[in-house]
């Protein structure tokens, strides 16, 4: 059985987009972060080594997103890829990178590019 550990709403500050102020300015970002895995083995042990680390998952977001990019498809894919790799145990796990207050005409919240495999 597969259990699911989540990290929502991991803020950060990227300067990704193909526009050259987004490159220069940068803008907000947030990261939700989704892993599934069985890590049923730390119900006994209370073990944090029988589980997925999460600040390790949030170490990952962190420094993929401090590598620029001009589309947020390129970085959910990076995270994604380093995710899947950090540890044998994760089966499947999904990633939402969104974009605060794009530089879009119109009243935009945000964009958003979800990956999940």
């Amino acid at each position: 059985m597969l259990q699911r550990i989540e990290l929502r709403d991991i803020k950060v500050y990227g300067y990704h987009g193909c526009l050259a102020e987004e490159e220069r300015i940068g803008g907000n970002y947030v990261v939700d972060l989704w892993v599934d895995a069985d890590v049923s083995p730390a119900f006994e042990t209370d073990k944090l080594t029988d589980t997925i680390d999460y600040v390790v998952l949030n170490k990952i977001v962190k420094e993929e997103m401090a590598i620029r990019s001009k589309l947020i498809e390129q970085v959910a894919n990076r995270i994604m890829v380093r995710v899947k790799a950090s540890d044998s145990r994760i089966e499947r796990a999904g990633v939402c990178v969104r974009k605060i207050a794009p530089p879009i005409k119109g009243d935009v919240a945000e964009v958003a590019f979800r990956l999940e495999g």
